[in-house]
């Protein structure tokens, strides 16, 4: 057991309650959070190996019996990791029991920030993600089962502290929890917008679904970065766009001070082209009081002119003259140097490989009047200094002198015997300047080694500037607009922002409006109308709202949101033995059991991976539940009858791709605009249909069978006093919901009382037509033309909007106060 674990500090072992109890030898540290009235928590961590870390982490609860886990795609300085440890404040932190582990810049922050914590190590072996799905069958509450496993499959190291932390307890603690009583939940980290990994992989936010390769994706299309450090961190904020208000906003003003003032702009982007992949790099512009101390100590040691050469002597040069002289007249480009410096040593074997270097041109030289030759001396890492002539000087053979002869093409290379010599004196001096001075720069690398924290957070500046500028670099070249950070989510002439870098001009924008009165919207349409390009977009939209990039649109507002699922369709997983149905419900059940009122939800045609039947009964119990949670949901379907059902729910809204359909020339135009109703094209698929070579008598017998399918379903279509009451309610419903964004909004004056009075007269013939029983849909007509708003629009008849209110029945007053306080009760 001593083997397995290790820092291990004594205690004494206890047994808690809810827990199996084991034979153990071993002890148990004694801390002030180990008490009994505190709680007991221990925490598994690991990260990625790579530049940009990933970390996961693992927590269980041993007072309440649940478990927390979480993966982050963190920066440098492990913010986002460390303020999980200081939410869950766990009692003890595991490792993985390796040499490594403990010299990782993961450890030392962790040590830095939370010095008291506890850390413990286990075999490596116990981190394993299979483990972990063995742990969650046997402790998981069965009705979470399938959700925790598909969180499990996206996040390995999450999964993988999980099997580590079990296995810990199990071990070390001897404690064991019973069958199926361990609360196992995923958590996104603090402050970002959680999105998994299917719909990462559906909205193509990282990756093209069609090639691998191909820029054809958000983080294509987004990276416009100078640097790695702000590729890097571009990435991180697409898979976890922030959410909070401040900061968002902050970046927003920042692009767009960066996208109007050009000297500025041009100034960034030229300073940001010199930038290499290190987190050392500074800039003069970051400097803070520990930075400075850092910078005194580098410009101590170092030449201001020493940069990275690519020619070998130039390389082999600068690391000579890299330590700095106290003499400041020095200059590398000269290789011209002082007697005294940092180290005499240094000094004295610099000024012999000086020497040596000026030793071997006058040998040059002298040889070279000695033969009545041009030759010229050249440098390369494998055989130093040598000689080169030209082939078509040299009459005859060359003289015994030289050696090492090689011919190339109309040059010839060769060495003397005095010159390889030199060469030999000329690396010892080099080989001994470069250990003293390798000396030199450990000794100023354990003195700034302090203040690397700071470095790591200048070099985050440096990448959020970098990608701040390329935000500011998509708006110059593209009609991008400044979106709002409001309660609603409203967008004029929106469009697809990778459609519109392929398409360019062809691709049709639309408009997008969704509040608490409309947060469930069921598109419908044809094949290729639309739909998915749509629901799409607006998803897209809200990732780089929250990144603070600008969107393509004319105007934009977005309300804060902390959770984005995508459920795109799907094929079978033949690998798994998963069929497409099998796949598309284990996404939506994750979604239901995570979606909350502060989440997007984009579906994309649900349950067509079975039956019409059981597919459209499915449909319409998972859009139920979607709209009980509150959440703002593009609901894209082929099925019409999910549309006409859901209508008369508050907060439904129908929306359709329009198309052209001509009966004489059977011709369909996709027109690619959104409109309001569900489609009324009745019999779009067999128009699709007409244009493949199918039998006409196929195409007969559907059409026939079509229509009379339809003329059932019309003739089973009924109007009752509760459906007019509901729409009654969600008439008024809409018509508060207005009111409340007018008396916060910003118009006032005239543009109010054009607004209220075109308002009132939409209310009034949506009113007057539900009075009379007519079957008009609120939803499918409320679209009016606007020749006939504009020939009921009478301002002598002006009244206000209460007295219509008044007009309703006692029972639709009684009806509307429940819905407003069942409204309010959930605003609260």
């Amino acid at each position: 057991m001593s083997s397995l674990l290790t820092d291990v500090p004594p205690s004494e072992m206890r047994p808690r309650p809810g827990f199996s109890q084991r034979t153990y030898t071993g002890t148990r540290p004694t801390t002030s959070g180990t008490s009994i009235v505190s709680q007991e928590v221990i925490c598994a961590i690991s990260e990625s190996r790579g530049v940009s870390p990933t970390v996961g982490l693992a927590f269980v609860n041993l007072s309440t019996s649940e478990a927390v886990l979480c993966q982050i795609c963190d920066s440098n300085s492990y913010a986002r990791a460390i303020n999980k440890l200081a939410v869950f404040e766990p009692t003890e932190l595991l490792f993985m029991n390796t040499p490594s582990a403990r010299q990782t810049m993961l450890y030392d922050t962790i040590q830095h920030n939370i010095p008291d914590l506890i850390i413990s190590s286990i075999g490596r072996r116990y981190w394993s993600d299979r483990a972990s799905q063995e742990y969650v069958d046997k402790l998981a509450f069965p009705e979470e089962l399938e959700s925790i496993r598909g969180s499990l499959e996206s996040h390995y190291f999450a999964a993988c502290c999980l099997a580590a932390v079990l296995k810990y307890i199990e071990l070390q603690l001897d404690l064991t929890f019973t069958f199926h009583s361990l609360r196992i939940k995923f958590e996104a980290s603090q402050g970002s917008i959680m999105i998994d990994l299917s719909t990462t992989a559906s909205l193509e936010l990282i990756q093209n679904l069609q090639n691998a390769k191909s820029r054809d994706c958000l983080f294509g299309l987004l990276n416009e970065t100078l640097t790695p450090m702000g590729s890097r961190l571009l990435r991180t904020n697409i898979l976890q766009p922030p959410t909070e208000q401040e900061r968002i906003a902050a970046r927003h003003d920042a692009v767009e001070e960066l996208s109007t003032i050009e000297d500025m702009f041009f100034a960034i982007r030229e300073a940001l082209k010199n930038f290499i992949d290190a987190d050392k790099v500074l800039t003069s512009a970051c400097a803070t009081s520990n930075y400075q101390s850092i910078k005194n100590a580098i410009d101590e040691t170092l030449n201001d002119d020493v940069v990275y050469q690519r020619k070998p002597l130039d390389l082999r040069n600068q690391r000579t003259y890299a330590i700095k002289v106290r003499n400041a007249n020095y200059s590398v480009t000269k290789l011209i140097k002082s007697q005294t410096g940092v180290n005499s040593l240094l000094d004295v074997a610099r000024q012999a490989y000086k020497e040596s270097n000026a030793d071997a041109a006058e040998f040059v030289s002298v040889l070279s009047e000695r033969h009545n030759l041009t030759l010229e001396l050249k440098y390369d890492t494998s055989r130093s200094y040598y000689i080169s002539l030209s082939a078509f000087e040299l009459e005859g053979v060359l003289p015994d002198e030289f050696i090492n002869v090689v011919k190339r093409r109309d040059r010839i290379e060769c060495q003397t015997l005095d010159l390889v010599k030199l060469n030999q004196r000329i690396l010892d001096s080099h080989y001994e300047v470069i250990s003293m001075s390798d000396q030199a720069v450990q000794e100023l690398l354990e003195k700034i080694c302090e203040g690397v924290p700071d470095l790591f957070k200048i070099s985050e500046a440096i990448a959020t500037l970098d990608m701040l500028s390329a935000f500011a670099h998509l708006v110059t070249i593209q009609e991008y607009v400044r979106p709002e950070i409001t309660d609603v989510l409203a967008i004029k002439s929106g469009r697809h922002p990778l459609h519109e870098k392929i398409l360019k001009d062809k691709l049709v924008p639309n408009d997008t409006y969704a509040a608490q009165q409309s947060r469930f919207q069921i598109i419908t349409g044809c094949n290729m109308s639309g739909k998915s390009t749509y629901i799409r977009s607006i998803a897209l939209m809200a990732i780089m709202a929250h990144i603070g990039c600008f969107v393509p649109a004319d105007y934009a507002s977005f309300p804060i949101i902390h959770q984005l699922f995508a459920r795109a369709a799907t094929v079978d997983e033949i690998n798994a033995s998963v069929s497409t149905f099998a796949v598309e419900m284990r996404e939506i059940s994750y979604i239901l059991r995570n979606v909350d009122g502060r989440s997007l939800v984009i579906v994309d045609e649900l349950g067509r991976g079975t039956s019409t039947t059981d597919g459209l009964a499915i449909a319409i119990a998972i859009a139920e539940a979607l709209l009980d949670s509150h959440a703002l949901v593009w609901f894209a379907t082929h099925f019409r009858d999910l549309a006409r059902i859901m209508s008369e729910r508050s907060g439904v809204v129908n929306l359709s791709l329009s198309v052209e359909l001509s009966q004489e020339s059977s011709k369909m135009t996709m027109l690619y605009k959104v409109q309001e109703g569900h489609v009324q094209e009745k019999f779009y698929g067999l128009a699709l249909a007409k244009f493949l070579p199918f039998p006409p008598q196929v195409l007969d017998i559907a059409q026939r069978v079509s229509m009379h399918l339809y003329k059932i379903a019309e003739d089973g279509a009924t109007t009752s006093k509760a459906l007019r009451t509901s729409r009654k309610r969600n008439l008024v419903l809409q018509l508060r919901e207005q009111l409340l964004q007018a008396h916060n909004g910003t118009i006032d004056g005239e543009e109010l009382r054009q607004w209220l009075k075109r308002l009132q007269d939409d209310f009034a013939m949506k009113l007057a037509a539900l009075e009379i029983g007519d079957d008009m849909d609120p939803v499918d007509d409320g679209a009016l033309d606007d020749q006939e708003q504009e020939s009921k629009s009478d301002e002598d008849s002006f009244e206000p909007v209460e007295d219509y209110e008044k007009r309703l029945s006692t029972e639709d007053v009684d009806l509307v106060s429940e819905q407003n306080t069942e409204e309010e009760m959930w605003n609260m």
